[in-house]
């Protein structure tokens, strides 16, 4: 790659971490706990959101962004929840940055937030580069996708706080192997925390909600002190 695109790269992601510690700075004065979802196309990433929004609304003020090159179908389907949802289009990008994000919440006005989710553009490349003052990086991946995808697409995994394993309920008829593709998360990022459900069925979406929980009342502790 030419020296001069590496620095133009360089400086773009040198802007964003700025504005992602601005951004982080804010939420956490806010007390307003923020939760970036990652993930490929068709992952069941928008399906798990919206029973999550579903959910937690019912003892949070939650809201929800949402971020696609085009159409507001996901943002739509988000709305089912009853919760507040702005739709970021990315265009030609391929991910969100911190600068959307920004702009997104100035003209998204709902009061005090507590959990604030922001569904990322469906791909695992370009995303996970771009921090977006997130408390929480989750990075989900269906047993449709196979095993190696965290070994085709690491850095997703790598920079991830915690991976779900999204629609076991079709473990069988895929024929995926699941011993196979923890392991493969952790060679990519040892220890990192994997949470298999599926949310058309419900099995282990109470493991899901119980962790996301803790994390959202300790914030929540934490602003008020």
């Amino acid at each position: 790659m030419p020296l001069r695109l590496v620095d133009i790269q360089q400086n773009i992601l040198r802007k964003n971490d700025t504005l992602a510690r601005d951004l982080r700075e804010r939420f956490a004065r806010d007390g307003t706990y923020v939760i970036n979802f990652l993930s490929s196309p068709g992952a069941g990433k928008t399906t798990l959101l919206e029973t999550t929004l579903r959910r937690f609304r019912e003892r949070y003020s939650v809201a929800a962004l949402v971020g696609d090159q085009a159409t507001d179908n996901d943002a739509r389907r988000l709305e089912r929840s009853g919760a507040p949802v702005k739709q970021i289009t990315t265009g030609a990008e391929c991910r969100l940055d911190a600068q959307m994000i920004s702009n997104a919440l100035a003209s998204f006005d709902v009061g005090r937030v507590e959990l604030l989710a922001i569904e990322n553009v469906g791909n695992l490349i370009c995303p996970a580069e771009y921090d977006l003052g997130e408390d929480l990086r989750i990075v989900v991946f269906s047993v449709t996708e196979g095993e190696d995808k965290p070994l085709k697409y690491p850095l997703a995994f790598a920079t991830a706080h915690v991976a779900v394993l999204s629609k076991i309920d079709l473990t069988a008829a895929t024929g995926f192997d699941r011993a196979s593709a923890v392991d493969n998360i952790q060679r990519v990022h040892p220890g990192l925390p994997v949470i298999e459900l599926s949310a058309r069925t419900g099995e282990g979406m109470n493991e899901w909600f119980d962790a996301l929980d803790d994390r959202i009342a300790s914030r929540l502790l934490s602003s008020r002190s």
